[in-house]
């Protein structure tokens, strides 16, 4: 059996930078379990696999994994599954858009993507949940040990730690600065006790000090439970993190985009972009956008 891959950068215009993805083509020959094997030999935060939709009217059915486990959503395998199969499947030249449904296990995502010449392709999606409250985040107490923070570290303003899913639920854990999140680091004596076996331990730090000033957010995310030690960019959490958001900036009605700069500190730089809609003083759409970029292509041999 011989099955085609690609891996992309996603969230960014250049190569090695970003969230690296592998995408494996025509995955329907593939068990569950030998899904999961392929994700841990890639061993990067996800590998997508892309198969036939069960609706002919959408683009494809995919699964994500991680080294570790399946995710039922994801953002940078929805960004770079669709930017890859809009390449694949619009050939041409010249200034071209494409529609690219996935079913993936979260729901229905449709993803709208630009393709220009000599310009990295950018997709972007609708959140297929809008972001909700998923229940109250550890004490602060511990979400500092867990982290090697002080207490004193975690808030700015008016944000305090929260737990918001969009599909997939993260711990968003505000920061007081730049150089205080540059410190963090999961601490495994201290985890399971913040984190347990009742949560995903997909922790999110944010703070408002950002490297470029056209950034909203500098953000990092960790998830070692999950097989990720860190995520150079989360457009999963990014979507939750809408949530956050309205839930402590208040947006007025109207639309409101938000840059989050992720991966810096792993050498990784990446590009969110978040569309806000807020209608009646609560959000009434999200969608996560980001280019992505094609690094090299080869074939499985099973």
């Amino acid at each position: 059996m011989v099955l085609d891959f690609y891996t992309l950068d996603v969230f960014t215009e250049q190569r090695l930078a970003g969230n690296p993805l592998a995408v494996v083509l025509d995955a329907d020959v593939l068990a569950e379990a030998r899904m999961q094997a392929i994700a841990r030999e890639f061993n990067l935060a996800e590998t997508v696999f892309v198969m036939k939709p069960v609706s002919p009217a959408h683009s494809a059915r995919v699964r994500i994994f991680t080294p570790a486990k399946e995710l039922p959503f994801a953002g940078h395998p929805t960004i770079g599954a669709a930017v890859l199969l809009a390449e694949l499947r619009t050939p041409g030249a010249g200034e071209r858009d494409a529609l690219i449904v996935l079913e993936e296990p979260v729901g229905i995502i449709r993803a709208a993507v630009r393709l220009r010449d000599g310009m990295p392709s950018h997709a972007e999606f609708d959140v297929p949940k809008l972001p909700f409250d998923a229940g109250s985040p550890p004490p602060v107490e511990r979400l500092a040990a867990a982290l090697g923070l002080l207490p004193s570290e975690i808030g700015f303003a008016n944000h305090r730690p929260s737990h918001y899913s969009a599909g997939l639920a993260f711990t968003f854990v505000p920061v007081a600065s730049l150089e205080a999140i540059a410190r963090a680091e999961p601490q495994p004596q201290h985890w399971p006790a913040a984190f347990g076996s009742a949560r995903a331990g997909m922790v999110y730090l944010y703070c408002r000090q950002t490297v470029h000033t056209t950034s909203s957010f500098h953000a990092r995310m960790f998830a070692p439970g999950a097989g990720v030690a860190e995520d150079p960019a989360t457009g999963s959490a990014a979507a939750a993190f809408a949530g956050v958001i309205q839930r402590y900036d208040a947006l007025p009605d109207g639309t409101h985009k938000r840059i989050l700069e992720q991966g810096y500190e792993i050498g990784r730089p990446s590009e969110i972009v978040v569309s806000i809609e807020v209608e009646g003083g609560k959000l009434s759409a999200v969608r996560v956008g980001g280019s992505a970029v094609r690094m090299a292509q080869g074939r499985i041999t099973l």
